[in-house]
């Protein structure tokens, strides 16, 4: 295969031993050198490719904490806080009350076939005096079509009489943590945690088979192609040898602009099946499509209440969440994963989970130890120093979900967790501080696919209204920016093929119209993106 050089403005590599350069060379999908443009010669005759000339090279970003469901949404209705941006490039305003969500509800619906139900996603009542919307709300819209709202947690439902009829769940009687009851005796219509959600989306036909199917991988690659995203996980699939086969066909197409790392969902099936699975879809992996590891989910959403607090808990809500995973379904769990040398993500938001993955890890390892393992613990937003401490003691890594600072801040402060806490949450610079390997994320769909936004994130950790939410918890740009490339691909172990631009990797780069180095910490987020190279193929952003 001829040798390409691309010559750019400037190349930050991510690699020390060679920060910066103007010119790489590839040949195969792979970087075979880089550097300055007589440095590359001796590698024989190449074709000088200019169109990055006025362009910057970074590697590809890696993002570390998404889902591929980002797709599949959009064929449902947006009715988020925030304005958002769709896989074509369309802008929907953000809904700034309930009101304005049931309108656009109302709105939707005349536009939904009669016989079909209407599906909406992006809700978040926490922004709204009342923060709830339960079946009375939606029955204002009908009371004999069925409504479904998924709230932009991805932890909690609304749904209407109709749908919770379809369900079975409108009578007297029902007992289950996650549906909570109104005065009545009756469901509210909110449904709390994968045990009521689950069947509540059976009745519809979604399920992860629906949900990263070929349409949903297209538009959920398209976004990663306008974010210079060239790899990225789909953080929580049950992975069923229809969704595999499905996703295989997509991502072996040579026109597919990304590659996909699903983790496969440790959920009701027994701990050995799905180890034995894990294990199974290592082996089917190809390019861009990176099978065999394993998500668990320990606890809820802290914007839903539903994660698990240290004491003292919350500060407007007498409650302390859901456990998603029994410690004793963890710890066997844990002791499969590492005997069979697995790659497993936690999801822990509030440190009480926090504190029994670092409990459990600690007990498992003294009986077991695994050098290198590289578990992360996904979110884990509430982590104090002693936590990170203990991280680095384990091991283990942590991918922050510095997006919230941005979009829950105000929140946080006034309604989940107090000023103190909230001060400190993402806590990156503490991270670092700990030698704890970090990444950054925005767990697409929960808050746009985008790290040059998540990195502004974490260097300005500013909230919607300007608040500055813990400024020793900023960090440079530079360690931002590690965390979207070379951090999350350690964490996938991924780090000896992509994550930095040097000889031998994978020919992935993001290419962007100006230097995050350069502009100040400020405008990080508004750099353009032009479109992203993945294995030596070009894609430029619609």
């Amino acid at each position: 295969m001829q040798t390409v050089i691309f010559r750019a403005r400037k190349i930050l590599t991510m690699n020390p031993s060679r920060p910066q350069a103007t010119h790489v060379a590839v040949r195969d999908g792979r970087i075979l050198g880089v550097g300055e443009a007589g440095e590359l010669g001796q590698w024989g005759d190449a074709r000088m490719d200019e169109r990055f000339a006025d362009q910057v090279l970074l590697p590809g970003f890696v993002e570390g904490h998404s889902h591929v469901s980002e797709g599949a949404f959009w064929r449902f209705h947006y009715v988020g806080f925030h304005e958002r941006t769709d896989p074509q490039g369309r802008v929907w305003p953000g809904l700034p009350s309930l009101d304005a969500v049931l309108t656009r509800l109302t709105d939707a619906l005349g536009e939904t076939a009669q016989d079909a139900p209407l599906i909406a996603w992006g809700f978040d009542p926490i922004y709204f005096e009342r923060r709830e919307c339960d079946r009375h709300h939606l029955d204002r819209i009908s009371t004999t079509r069925d409504i479904i709202v998924l709230h932009a947690s991805g932890h909690i439902i609304s749904a209407n009489s109709a749908a919770l009829r379809r369900a079975g769940w409108l009578r007297v009687g029902v007992e289950a943590d996650g549906i909570p009851l109104g005065s009545d005796g009756l469901p509210t219509g909110e449904l709390k945690g994968p045990e009521a959600m689950t069947p509540m989306l059976a009745c519809y036909g979604i399920d992860r088979d629906v949900l990263s199917d070929a349409d949903a991988m297209r538009r959920f690659a398209r976004l990663c192609v306008r974010k210079g995203v060239t790899t990225a996980t789909d953080l929580l699939n049950t992975l069923t040898p229809t969704a595999v086969s499905q996703m295989l066909a997509t991502a072996s197409a040579p026109d597919f602009p990304a590659r996909i790392v699903p983790f496969l969902r440790l959920v009701s099936e027994p701990v050995a099946q799905t180890i034995a699975r894990a294990q199974a879809l290592r082996e089917q992996s190809i390019d861009r499509l990176r099978l065999g590891r394993v998500k668990m989910v320990i606890d809820g959403s802290i914007q839903g209440f539903s994660a698990r607090l240290k004491w003292p808990g919350y500060l407007t809500e007498p409650s302390n969440g859901l456990w998603y995973t029994a410690p004793e379904q963890l710890e066997a769990a844990l002791r499969a994963a590492l005997a069979a040398d697995l790659l497993v993500n936690l999801h822990t938001n509030g440190d009480q989970a926090t504190e029994l993955v670092l409990e459990t890890m600690a007990r498992v390892l003294a009986e077991h130890p695994r050098p290198d393992h590289r578990y992360t613990l996904q979110h884990c937003q509430l982590a104090n120093a002693a936590q990170f401490r203990r991280m680095h003691a384990l091991g283990m890594c942590v991918n922050l979900f510095s997006n919230h600072l941005f979009y829950w801040g105000e929140q946080h402060i006034s309604l989940t967790v107090g000023y103190e806490r909230a001060m400190r949450m993402n806590a990156c610079a503490t991270a670092l501080s700990n030698q704890v390997p970090l990444a950054i994320h925005s767990d697409a769909p929960v808050t746009p696919l985008a790290p040059l936004f998540t990195a502004w994130c974490a260097v300005n950790r500013l909230s919607a209204s300007g608040r500055v939410m813990g400024e020793e918890e900023r960090i440079p740009v530079a360690d931002a920016l590690r965390a979207i490339t070379i951090g999350p691909a350690y964490q996938l172990k991924l780090d000896d093929e992509i994550g930095s631009i040097e000889v031998g990797k994978r020919a992935d780069f993001a290419v962007l119209d100006d230097d995050p180095l350069a502009v100040p910490p400020g405008a990080l987020r508004d750099i353009a993106v032009w479109g992203t190279v993945l294995g030596g193929q070009v894609f430029e952003a619609a």
